[in-house]
């Protein structure tokens, strides 16, 4: 069965971590194993798809197609920072950033993290799914704080308290679901597979009241303003390939967990309570990230505050709720995952060379960085949504999808904040790229796994982009059968 591969290696190469001594052999395993991942994970997704059916194993998996989705984005990203973690943290030992038991330590760290979120979407019990997020939290956070500076130490704090606080409302929001299942007299489950069925015959105030408990709890952890604060600083100060997995899958692993108890709020309480809390947030996600970004001079902050702006667009999609906007809304998950992990590994390329996160400080990467710099280019024109990359078709899909719901307003602010952020990125990225080379710096190329990563993503960025023009009716059809019943 591939969901048992899919948990089973990552723990199994944190084992390996632990035991082997040289960390080329470990990185080189966890480039294989994660490769491994996706295959399986690609194969699971098609399987449950194609036979609309659910998997449960154990009394505590159940997969659905919702499921397998956030899986795959989760062992896409995945792979892509095994492989990025390889010449990244071989650069850090031969820079002597770190020492070599340091390097065991991150990966071990770093398979962890994965198995964590992996375990996110294929649980079957709400509970059980707050543990898996709590989880998510304590790893990454030595992960933030990995190289003991004071800002990343700090970083590291701020994130644990802010995100604690967030996690101790969301399981106020659990228990609150818990106790209006109970009292209907169906069930004491906890599981999303048996309470979904039974959503319509729950206490209509009681979800209510929970869902706003686990939208701020479950909000905080991805990333929606105003409960961002941990965002920027944990990003910014997080290794590099960690960024990227932050912004990639952990913020999707908190939006998937919203979106499962949304699930049962829309059967229970009507859409339209679902839809004003989600369009709200994505609103005020999208103007707090605008303003900041076009005053931002840190790089990796700048990227920081953009995933605070997809994250609002992803909320938005959501709160339209038809099956054209939650089908841009799905594909923007997969879109952004995939686009700023390679606009965070880019970052990480140059903060290594620069030794500096100040915009106003870097300048001609381009002249500097060849191939990191022409992927930072591209990535920065497809993270505005140009055409013909992938975000521009998810975003394009939530507009007419606003327009056809015949909210103008929504669909007018999301444009302006997506002219906002284009202004934004090109007078920050256009001063960073070009420019002279700084005296004394020579021109540095790309480790083999680094290049891997970086054209592994970019054809994603691409291809589904242009698939997508051509498959409309197939996401449509995709999303309306996500949750059998």
């Amino acid at each position: 069965m591939q969901i048992i591969f899919i948990l089973g290696i990552p723990l199994a190469l944190a084992l390996a971590a632990l035991l082997l001594r040289r960390q080329k052999t470990i990185g080189l395993l966890n480039c294989a194993g994660y490769l491994l991942m996706l295959v399986q994970s690609v194969s699971l997704l098609r399987q449950i798809v194609l036979s609309g059916k659910t998997i449960s194993l154990f009394g505590f998996i159940c997969l659905d197609s919702l499921s397998a989705f956030f899986i795959l984005v989760t062992a896409v990203v995945s792979f892509a920072a095994a492989l990025y973690s390889f010449g990244y943290i071989n650069n850090d030992l031969a820079s002597a950033r770190i020492s070599e038991k340091k390097a065991r330590a991150y990966y071990l760290l770093f398979n962890l993290f994965c198995c964590s979120m992996f375990f996110v979407p294929a649980l079957d019990n709400l509970g059980m799914l707050w543990v898996a997020i709590e989880m998510t939290t304590l790893v990454s956070a030595f992960l933030v704080g990995f190289y003991n500076t004071k800002h990343s130490v700090e970083a590291a704090w701020k994130y644990i308290i802010i995100c604690s606080v967030g996690i101790i409302l969301a399981l106020l929001g659990t228990i609150l679901f818990s106790y209006a299942f109970s009292i209907s007299g169906i069930s004491k489950s906890l599981n999303w597979s048996e309470i979904t069925p039974f959503a319509n015959t729950l206490d209509k105030n009681i979800l209510k009241f929970a869902f706003l408990f686990i939208l701020v709890g479950y909000g905080t952890k991805a990333g929606f303003a105003p409960m961002h604060t941990w965002l920027p600083d944990a990003y910014s100060q997080a290794v590099s390939p960690i960024s990227a997995l932050l912004s990639g899958v952990l913020s999707n692993a908190a939006v998937y967990a919203i979106f499962r108890f949304g699930i049962i709020v829309i059967d229970g309480v009507g859409i339209a309570y679902f839809s004003k809390l989600m369009l709200l947030f994505g609103v005020i996600s999208l103007v707090i990230s605008g303003g900041f970004m076009l005053v931002q001079k840190d790089l990796k902050r700048l990227l920081a505050y953009s995933s605070i702006e997809h994250i609002g667009i992803i909320a938005i999609g959501l709160g339209l709720a038809s099956p054209l906007a939650l089908c841009g809304a799905l594909a923007h998950i997969f879109n952004h995952a995939v686009t700023k992990s390679l606009m965070f590994f880019g970052a990480g390329n140059i903060v290594n060379l620069y030794q500096k996160h100040n915009l106003n400080a870097i300048r001609g990467v381009l002249k500097a960085m060849p191939f990191t710099g022409v992927m930072l280019l591209l990535g920065v024109f497809a993270l505005c949504g140009f055409p013909p990359f992938s975000l521009f078709i998810s975003e394009m899909i939530i507009l007419i999808a606003a327009f056809g719901a015949n909210a103008y307003l929504i669909a007018g602010l999301l444009l302006l904040f997506l002219s906002i952020v284009f202004g934004a990125f090109i007078y920050h990225f256009g001063k960073m790229l070009y420019g002279n080379l700084p005296k004394g710096m020579a021109v540095t190329g790309q480790c083999l796994s680094g290049k891997i990563a970086f054209l592994f993503l970019f054809l994603l960025i691409c291809a589904p982009g242009i698939g997508l023009l051509f498959m409309q009716k197939d996401l449509i059809w995709f999303v309306q059968n996500l949750f059998p019943r």
